[in-house]
C-alpha cells in the first residue's frame, strides 16, 4: 500500500516502514506524527484519488531525526554589467518512519 502526502508545500509518495526527509517540522524526536493531507491511497489496482484531498485518510509516522541538508550555492551574473552575487543556505529537514497508512 502507498499514498501520496502533502507537507511543507511539497508531494511525496510514501509506503508504510520507508523513512522519508521532509520540511522542519516542529516535532521532538521519537514524536508520533500524522499527516492529514493525504492526496492519494493505492494497493495493487484499488486507487482512491482525492478531490483535493482523500476524506478520512491518514498516515502516522514517526520522527527519526532533525538535521540540515548540503549547503547550496547560488551564483548570480549578468555579463558586461559588473554585477555578481553569491548565496548560499542549508535548508533543515526533519527525517520521518512511516508506520501506517490509514484509508478512512
Amino acid at each position: 500500500m502507498y499514498a501520496v502526502i502533502k507537507s511543507g508545500g511539497k508531494q511525496y509518495r510514501v509506503q508504510s516502514g520507508a523513512q522519508l526527509r521532509v520540511e522542519s517540522l516542529p516535532a521532538e524526536v521519537g514524536a508520533a506524527i500524522s499527516f492529514d493531507e493525504v492526496l492519494l491511497v493505492g494497493e495493487g489496482d484499488n486507487l482512491k484519488i482525492g478531490a483535493p484531498l482523500v476524506s478520512g485518510a491518514k498516515v502516522k509516522g514517526t520522527v527519526v531525526a532533525h538535521g540540515r541538508g548540503e549547503k547550496l550555492k547560488i551564483f548570480k551574473l549578468r555579463r558586461r554589467k559588473h554585477y555578481q552575487k553569491t548565496q548560499g543556505h542549508r535548508q533543515s529537514y526533519t527525517e520521518v518512519r512511516i508506520d501506517d497508512i490509514l484509508q478512512g
